[in-house]
């Protein structure tokens, strides 16, 4: 992406700026009442939009914090505003607070020393976080050292309508052979959409032998090896697509339209509970359920960054820290709310807490964390950047 590229080029020393200390909380709390933080997050799910509103309900009633949700189609574009913001010289009060970020995003802005912190783990609610179980201290294999603060777990799922495909299929090949026997059925999201390139990965990590390949970057000496058997499964699988590979849906959530208008019977999230959350609000048909393969499937967490040109940092921490609550991960994790995996250690909370966690009915659609098992490592973001660039070059259709 072009944004990505000049962010390479813009890699230097920036002014030093007097910052307030995340270890000081009392402080931290006190800066923040009054500030006004502007979170920049994708804003294409009502779900998710009505979850950012409670949050800014809660934090303005406990901390005196005013929270506005910045509605993205593409986090690119809040990556571009902060950008912007540093070629015109303005190293405080961005337009830009806080970023729902991952992946190549988060890479690019850390290179370039255009994120505030570290500050993650010194915020009160990191004494709770699963460290050890969890994907919470890298970000596509890049080190997120404090940069980030986790929100969310996601892992792909795959989610299928039991009164036409009655039983889970167990790798990449066993879904191409239900395709080519029932073409039409399916369908992915059309990359550069996120869901969409994450299908892509899933499918290569699944090829592979050895996916740990998919750790180092992608290079001009190992991107064409490496990628070939992704390129020749494609070859046969888009002619069995919905629409025969000429449409794609713009969005994860399209595709459950599709299925609830039984036009396909098969489609890919990124959320364990998303499906759940869907037939509840009458957007999937009660017969749908969801599964993984048989090696597992690619999981992540969800993260929040703060630019280095914040003017609402505290505020911004405050928020970071409410959203790694116990409160807020379980409301997140209500399938009648999100339907989101939580990043805390249910060892650490308290009993009370975790009482409230194990009351929530996850659905008929979630599977349990047995059932999810292991997640699969994100490949390193490079891999993605080529991979969906090289997807549009050889099958984008018009938006």
């Amino acid at each position: 992406m072009k944004h990505l590229a000049v962010l390479a080029a813009l890699i230097a020393p920036l002014p030093a700026l007097a910052d307030i200390d995340p270890s000081d909380w009392d402080a931290v709390l006190t800066e923040a009442r009054g500030q006004t933080v502007y979170w920049h997050a994708w804003g294409g799910s009502t779900t998710t939009n009505d979850f950012i509103a409670w949050a800014g309900a809660r934090i303005a009633e406990d901390y005196g914090v005013t929270l506005e949700h910045v509605k993205l189609t593409s986090t690119a574009d809040a990556v571009t505003r902060v950008l912007t913001e540093k070629e015109a010289g303005q190293h405080d009060d961005s337009a830009v607070d806080m970023i729902w970020i991952n992946g190549a995003n988060f890479a690019a802005m850390k290179e370039a020393d255009l994120l505030f912190g570290p500050f993650a783990e010194q915020l009160p609610n990191w004494d709770v976080v699963d460290v050890d179980g969890k994907t919470v201290q890298t970000d596509f294999t890049v080190p997120v050292e404090g940069y980030e603060a986790p929100w969310a777990m996601a892992q792909v799922v795959f989610i299928h309508d039991t009164a036409d495909l009655a039983e889970p299929l167990g790798s990449m090949d066993d879904i191409l052979a239900w395709a080519q026997a029932n073409p039409g059925r399916f369908t992915f999201p059309q990359p550069p959409d996120f869901l969409g390139t994450t299908f892509l990965k899933q499918a290569l990590v699944d090829l592979l032998d050895d996916p740990s390949v998919l750790a180092d970057p992608a290079t001009d000496e190992n991107y064409a090896d490496v990628t070939a058997p992704l390129w020749d499964y494609l070859e046969q699988l888009t002619p069995v697509l919905w629409r025969e590979g000429r449409a794609y849906p713009q969005s994860g959530q399209r595709q459950f339209q599709l299925i609830s208008d039984d036009e396909v019977d098969l489609a890919a999230s990124f959320s364990p509970g998303a499906a759940s959350t869907a037939i509840n609000n009458f957007e999937l048909p009660d017969t749908v359920r969801t599964f993984v393969l048989d090696k597992g499937t690619i999981g992540n967490a969800s993260f929040v960054a703060i630019p280095y040109n914040s003017g609402s940092k505290a505020g911004a921490m405050v928020l970071a820290n409410f959203l790694m609550s116990p409160e807020a991960q379980a409301r997140a994790q209500d399938p009648n709310v999100l339907g989101y995996g939580t990043v805390l250690d249910m060892d650490a909370i308290t009993a009370e807490e975790r009482a409230v966690f194990d009351a929530l009915d996850l659905g008929i659609a979630t599977l349990t964390p047995a059932e999810l098992g292991q997640a699969q490592a994100e490949p390193h973001p490079s891999w993605m950047t080529r991979i969906a660039q090289d997807w549009q070059n050889r099958y984008g259709v018009a938006q």
